[in-house]
């Protein structure tokens, strides 16, 4: 608690209880008095407060909620100190898991000018990412008919850290219609227990919306998936917009089926044996139209709840975790 009190900024706090303002009348000391207040009780971020309407949810609803901060909590106390190195590297991931990522990689940095030219013949869109990086960031998608000068084009992926070039996915042609510019994807939350049993605690839709790639934090829209892989409520984005159907097809988001689900789901089974020491992962899975692709695995996983005003349900996905992990574990009670 101290530690989080040092870093705490007060600009951003009192910006995101103004967002607050649009679920509450409350005066603006309230809603920053009750945000604090929550940090301390609930072990909740101020930014949990604000996407999941917990302004308007009573003392029970209330200790309902998922937190980031508890999630954060869990992979320092479920994952192996290495975990960060072993998932965090994407190089080492795309080698480790090479027979379920469906795509072709290469360095840009460790390759030479005739090497990163023949994988641009082999394929008409790549994607550029730095070797680590969350939440989208320096992700960039180059067409090979605009690179003019390879050796001019390797140089600037170098400076701008985006060395990481991987083979754009075709996705399956549903995914296409809810949103063809980004590679919609899967992120399921997992928790593998000590008798090597699978539990899947939390999954979720992701969609682009107006950029190629469908983070989140970068813009995109999800919507939480059931145990089937069918769209369980609307979309809502980071700015707590909600909606029915997709901005730009007009696709409905509620009721829509993820293809080959039942497969996404063995093959996240046979990935988590691969990672003894990070049991608990969020992974980033696309879909082909011959079936599931793998993407990467995030050992520090966001947590996705749908909030209330867009779902109806004032309640949170607490108990998926403390069902999967134990509740002492969760909760931070041994």
């Amino acid at each position: 608690m101290f530690d989080r009190a040092r870093r705490l900024n007060p600009s951003q706090l009192f910006e995101l209880a103004h967002q607050v303002k649009r679920v509450s009348k409350a005066p603006l000391l309230v809603i920053v008095a009750d945000m604090l207040w929550c940090s301390v009780r609930y072990e909740m971020g101020f930014r949990d407060y604000v996407v999941w309407d917990i302004r308007i949810l009573n003392a029970r609803e209330r200790a309902t909620w998922m937190t980031h901060p508890k999630a954060f909590r869990l992979n320092s106390s479920l994952n192996g100190a290495d975990s960060g190195a072993i998932v965090g590297d994407k190089k080492r991931f795309l080698a480790d898991f090479a027979d379920l990522t469906r795509r072709e990689w290469i360095d840009a940095a460790d390759s030479s000018v005739d090497e990163l030219r023949a994988f641009l013949e082999r394929h008409p869109r790549v994607i550029a990412k730095p070797e680590r990086g969350e939440g989208g960031a320096g992700i960039a998608i180059y067409e090979a008919a605009h690179v003019e000068d390879v050796a001019t084009w390797r140089a600037e992926l170098i400076a701008k850290d985006q060395t990481l070039l991987e083979e754009v996915l075709t996705q399956h042609e549903a995914l296409s219609s809810i949103y063809p510019d980004s590679v919609n994807t899967v992120r399921m939350i997992t928790y593998r227990d000590p008798k090597g049993q699978l539990h899947v605690i939390a999954s979720v839709l992701r969609i682009g919306n107006g950029s190629v790639i469908d983070n989140f934090a970068s813009g995109g829209v999800f919507t939480m998936l059931d145990d089937d892989g069918v769209a369980l409520y609307p979309g809502v984005d980071k700015q707590s917009n909600i909606y029915l159907t997709h901005p730009v097809t007009g696709t409905t988001i509620q009721g829509f089926q993820v293809p080959y689900y039942p497969e996404i789901v063995a093959m996240i089974a046979e990935a988590t044996t691969r990672l003894p020491t990070v049991p608990y992962v969020g992974w980033d899975i696309a879909v082909t139209p011959e079936g599931p692709a793998l993407i990467e695995a995030n050992h520090n996983s966001s947590v996705f709840q749908m909030k209330p005003s867009a779902s109806g349900i004032r309640t949170g996905l607490l108990y998926r975790y403390r069902d999967a992990i134990g509740a002492e574990v969760v909760d931070n009670r041994r």
